[in-house]
């Protein structure tokens, strides 16, 4: 029994260091601490991140401290100095505005090895990790444009840099080089009179299906869409409880998944610091539940459309064309 105990800590050490972090790390530290940018009841990108820590907290008995807005500097700074004191050794940032904060305070906590994601890290102690969007914008795109009734479709994104924005115009030309894709950006994730004001341009210019690619505005684009008929496909969560006759599937991000997989990762000592790439070859980006308005042959063809990718890595333009 004694061995086992002492095999049950050093299981849960291994988990809360990085294998690029120092072996002087503290040894009864079982603390992860959580920065969410704005708030946990946005039904987005922030609810899934709190989903994804409590199932980490669950599956690994670990606590988890959590700091909700914490957008800034100075709130992170401060969120990581209380973080040291209450023993924490890994604390994870849940955007990619937490790189450049992390990149600063990394080498002041030699000790803690900070994760951020969608940002450009580099150091021992530090790690980002990526989803990959294009993809999931190219399938939700050759969807869109497959069955618009106006020959029209909009994306509402939050920001240029967003790959799945080029990926669902990209989708949709590649699929239908008639259909007319309407791009603007909110810029911003939160600014939800904006989005709106955009998705009613949009609406004026025919557009019926929307794919609202801002985790902060995207149900309030959505209800917007329901309200006028018309429809929409989901963005970070699977939206189809909103509804099956307005969603017609969303780009799911596996946030719970990732955690899980980045737990793993620590207990196996495979998560290498820096910038780490996940995309759905590694069953964290998917597409959801199909809505009742999408025949079943679409469907199919689109489940076969993505299959393909998983297996080769390849979307379908690489096969008949040299460019997106």
């Amino acid at each position: 029994m004694k061995y086992m105990n002492l095999f049950i800590s050093c299981t849960l050490l291994f988990f809360l260091t990085s294998c690029s972090s120092s072996s002087s790390q503290d040894v009864h530290t079982s603390k992860i601490g959580l920065l969410l940018p704005q708030t946990i009841d946005d039904q987005g990108w922030n609810s899934k991140g709190y989903q994804g820590m409590l199932k980490v907290q669950a599956s690994l008995n670990v606590d988890v401290l959590m700091r909700e807005d914490t957008s800034t500097f100075e709130s992170v700074n401060t969120a990581v100095q209380e973080f040291v004191k209450e023993d924490v050794s890994l604390i994870i940032g849940h955007s990619h505005i937490y790189a450049d904060f992390f990149m600063v305070l990394k080498d002041e906590y030699p000790d803690i090895h900070f994760v951020s994601f969608n940002g450009d890290v580099e150091g021992d102690n530090i790690t980002s990790v990526h989803f990959e969007g294009y993809a999931m914008g190219y399938f939700a795109g050759m969807l869109a444009s497959e069955l618009s009734q106006t020959n029209t479709i909009g994306v509402i994104g939050a920001f240029q840099f967003q790959p799945e924005i080029q990926g669902f115009k990209d989708g949709a030309l590649f699929h239908k080089p008639t259909v007319t894709v309407l791009v603007d950006y909110v810029d911003s994730w939160v600014n939800k009179d904006k989005a709106i004001t955009i998705f009613h341009e949009m609406k004026e210019e025919e557009s019926d299906i929307f794919y609202p690619a801002g985790d902060g505005f995207h149900i309030d684009i959505i209800e917007e869409v329901k309200k006028e008929g018309l429809h929409a496909i989901g963005y970070v969560g699977d939206q189809i409880d909103l509804g099956e006759s307005v969603i017609l599937t969303s780009t799911v991000q596996e946030i719970e998944d990732l955690y899980e997989h980045i737990a793993k990762q620590y207990r196996q000592g495979e998560l290498m610091s820096g910038n780490q790439y996940f995309d759905f070859q590694e069953g964290v980006i998917s597409m959801g539940e199909f809505g009742q308005e999408v025949p079943e042959e679409t469907v199919r063809w689109l489940t076969e459309v993505i299959d393909t990718y998983i297996e080769t890595s390849e979307l379908p333009t690489e096969h008949t064309n040299d460019t997106y």
